[in-house]
């Protein structure tokens, strides 16, 4: 059996969802992308895709907010609002529903932010890289210019 794409129409309202979650979208902006009546883009969405504009709305709403709390310090409130939402204990209440755990919980079972932080390779490299091993006998004393070796004379 082949599955059917969903329709442009149906994508551009999805699309919109995943790139404007943090703003205060509406079911009437969702089905003006599609270019459908509120109620028809409400069954069609459903049908096509298997849960509510609203419900996936806050879907994709939680899904960043669980990114932020693994990959960022940023308190929960702020969070909350970040992603579009703009009451703590309704979000606390819809995000343990989804994951099992209250935000803050599920922080705490994470590992810290920190291990999360990229590092450039560069530096990196830099600071893994084995220092350098001197050759030179070891009764020889550091030149004027830091490194080994007897000084080197100037002048005539």
């Amino acid at each position: 059996m082949t599955q059917v794409r969903p329709a442009r129409h149906l994508m551009r309202a999805k699309d919109l969802v995943d790139a404007r979650y943090a703003e205060p979208i509406t079911i009437d902006d969702l089905a003006a992308a599609a270019g459908l009546s509120r109620a028809h883009f409400s069954r069609t969405f459903t049908t096509t895709f298997g849960e509510s504009p609203r419900a996936y709305l806050q879907t994709r709403r939680l899904e960043r907010a669980a990114s932020l709390l693994r990959h960022t310090d940023r308190p929960v409130a702020e969070i909350c609002m970040m992603v579009g939402l703009t009451s703590v204990g309704s979000f606390t209440t819809s995000f343990a529903r989804a994951y099992g755990l209250p935000p803050a919980a599920y922080r705490a079972a994470m590992p810290p932010a920190a291990v999360h932080a990229r590092i450039p390779s560069c530096i990196l490299g830099r600071d893994t890289r084995p220092r350098a091993v001197s050759r030179v006998g070891a009764d020889s004393t550091p030149g004027e210019d830091g490194t080994s070796g007897p000084p080197v004379a100037s002048g005539p």
